[in-house]
């Protein structure tokens, strides 16, 4: 099992932007010191949801500052990027760092950041799949060209290519955020691993490995491969002695957040959109996530192991808005929940 902090630069009431990246440093630097295996970083535009417009960027950041854990992005969204320019982002990353970056990719949503980047609404509704696949081509194959529906361009070399790196890795792992069956069946016929929402539970998380299994025997994928995926499941995480102290923290912090951060997204194309309403969405994560003491915290992530097959987390640690409450979370999870995981 492997235990990862997830990370979102989450701007809370009050705070100024650069206070939200600052802590969202630290807390990864800490996940290092405390022994924790992976930082994954979001990715969100025009929004105090979270302040990081590009994850791929402070992942360069922090695999600068760090030697040991792997830094993730959780997720890079491809509707509003060049599939071939993140590509040779993740494999510049990849041969740089030795091998310690993964690329985690996602649709995002309907908002008006594909206005703004020029992709439009078809890209989100209709071009996940094409910019998918020429993504992987582009981290697998010595030389690329394309011609689709949105990608059209004669063949060109990969480089660097991500098989020069000084690792056994051959190039950096893509993992594709999944919410519906749908993107279930795409990852799974491509033999990629998915990243689960924090929002769902174990029940639901373990259906949807069943189907991605399903899916990817369909697809003829080599059962090795099928067995040994290593699918994430986000989560949040908070640690006190007591539970009740543990959930009344972010009780008090993060409804403030979720309400200013849910509100400022503005669709596309002016669809209505139900926001989930911040207290109840807030006991809701404390009721499926570690939430409470360290041997809670650590029988709450083995249950969901053992529960849905997962062996990967990324876990939200920055929760309770606070600098100090931060690092003090993080180091507990390395220091008094890892050694029971482990």
């Amino acid at each position: 099992m492997r235990v990862g902090s997830f990370v979102l630069g989450a701007q809370f009431p009050g705070q100024g932007q650069g206070e939200a990246l600052h802590r969202a440093l630290r807390s990864a630097e800490v996940a290092e010191e405390s022994g924790l295996d992976t930082v994954w970083l979001a990715e969100h535009h025009f929004v105090p949801y979270g302040t990081c417009p590009s994850a791929v960027t402070l992942a360069a950041l922090l695999l600068g500052r760090t030697r040991r854990i792997r830094v993730g992005t959780a997720v890079s969204v491809l509707p509003t990027a060049h599939p071939v320019a993140l590509g040779e982002q993740a494999a510049l990353l990849h041969v740089t760092s030795g091998g310690r970056f993964s690329l985690g990719v996602g649709r995002g949503g309907p908002w008006v950041d594909l206005e703004v980047f020029g992709s439009g609404l078809e890209a989100y509704e209709k071009g996940f799949p094409e910019s998918l696949d020429l993504l992987v081509r582009w981290l697998r194959e010595p030389a690329v060209g394309a011609s689709g529906d949105r990608f059209r361009f004669r063949e060109v070399p990969v480089v660097p290519r991500p098989s020069e790196s000084l690792s056994d890795a051959p190039g950096p792992e893509v993992v594709v955020a999944c919410t519906s069956p749908a993107s279930v069946r795409l990852a799974a016929e491509r033999g990629l691993p998915m990243l689960l929402g924090m929002h769902v539970g174990d029940e639901e998380k373990a259906e949807m490995v069943a189907l991605w299994r399903q899916h990817a025997r369909a697809a003829g994928r080599p059962a090795a491969e099928i067995h040994g995926a290593e699918h994430v499941s986000a989560g949040v995480c908070q640690i006190a002695d007591r539970r009740t102290d543990a959930a009344e923290t972010l009780q008090k912090a993060m409804p403030g957040w979720l309400r200013q951060g849910l509100e400022a997204h503005v669709t596309v194309d002016g669809r209505a959109r139900q926001m989930r309403d911040p207290l109840a969405y807030t006991e809701l994560l404390c009721g499926l996530h570690p939430v409470g003491p360290p041997r809670l915290c650590a029988d709450r992530l083995a249950a969901t192991s053992e529960r849905t097959g997962i062996s990967r987390f990324a876990l939200l640690v920055e929760g309770s808005g606070d600098l100090a409450a931060t690092e003090e979370n993080v180091r507990r999870l390395g220091t008094e929940v890892l050694p029971q995981l482990r």
